[in-house]
C-alpha cells in the first residue's frame, strides 16, 4: 500500500480500534483456485499469537476455504470512516484557486496465514465471540446459547472457520494533514454538514498538517 510519511499510521492500539470498529473487512486470497475476495465479518484476537489473530468464516459452498486446508497467505482490507472532499471547502479556493477535489479515507491492511478450522466446538466458541461481539451494544443482546444447541450446531456444519495468524499490519488515515489548518477547517465543517462526522472528526483530531 502506498504510505506517504505524513498519512501513516503505526499505532498498533490504533489499527486495532478500526478493525474492531469496523469489523467487516475484505478477505483476499490467491491460492490453487485462483484471486477471490470475500467480505465477511472478523473478530480480532490481538492477544494471541505473535502478533495477533483474526478469526472468521465461510459458507462451506464457498470454494475459497478450501485453499486454506494446508495454509495460505492473505490479504485482509479494513475500511473505516471515508468522505469525498470538494474545493470549494478550501479557503486556498477562494485565495488563489489552486486547488481539486480529492478522497479522504481510513484503511487498515492485515496480512497473515490463513488456516480452515472444521472442528465443531470452535466453530461454536467462535460464532458466539462473533455474536457477543456485534450484540454487546445493543440493549436486549441476543446471544448463541439463546437459540436450541441443536439449531446451532447443525449450522455450524454449514459453515468453515478461518483463523490468520498476523504476520504484518499497515494503516492509512489519509484525513488532510497535508493541507493548512484553515483548509482542515473548511473540510472539517463541510464533512459534518454532509453527515460525515466520523471522518469530520479524525480531520479535527489528527496531528498537526505536514509542512
Amino acid at each position: 500500500m502506498y504510505q506517504p510519511e505524513h498519512f501513516r499510521l503505526d499505532d498498533r492500539d490504533a489499527l486495532h480500534d478500526v478493525m474492531r470498529a469496523h469489523p467487516l473487512g475484505q478477505l483476499i486470497s490467491a491460492g490453487a483456485s485462483g484471486l477471490q475476495a470475500n467480505p465477511v465479518p472478523f473478530v480480532l484476537h490481538a492477544d494471541d499469537g505473535n502478533q495477533g489473530l483474526l478469526r472468521t468464516h465461510l459458507a462451506r459452498p464457498n470454494a475459497q476455504w478450501r485453499d486454506f486446508v494446508d495454509g495460505c497467505d492473505v490479504l485482509v482490507i479494513f475500511q473505516g470512516p471515508q468522505a469525498y472532499v470538494t474545493p470549494s471547502w478550501y479557503a486556498a479556493k477562494k485565495e488563489h484557486g489552486k486547488v481539486v477535489p480529492t478522497w479522504n479515507y481510513v484503511t487498515v491492511q492485515v496480512r497473515g496465514r490463513a488456516t480452515a478450522v472444521q472442528e465443531g466446538r470452535w466453530l461454536v466458541r467462535h460464532v458466539s465471540s462473533m455474536s457477543d461481539q456485534q450484540e454487546e451494544p445493543l440493549e436486549h443482546p441476543w446471544a448463541v446459547r439463546d437459540a436450541p444447541e441443536p439449531f446451532i450446531t447443525a449450522l455450524t456444519r454449514g459453515i468453515v472457520g478461518v483463523e490468520i495468524a498476523i504476520t504484518a499490519i499497515s494503516g492509512k488515515f489519509k484525513m488532510s494533514q497535508n493541507r493548512p489548518e484553515a483548509d482542515r477547517q473548511g473540510v472539517v465543517k463541510g464533512m459534518a454538514a454532509q453527515g460525515a462526522a466520523d471522518a469530520a472528526a479524525l480531520v479535527s483530531r489528527l496531528g498537526d498538517p505536514a509542512p
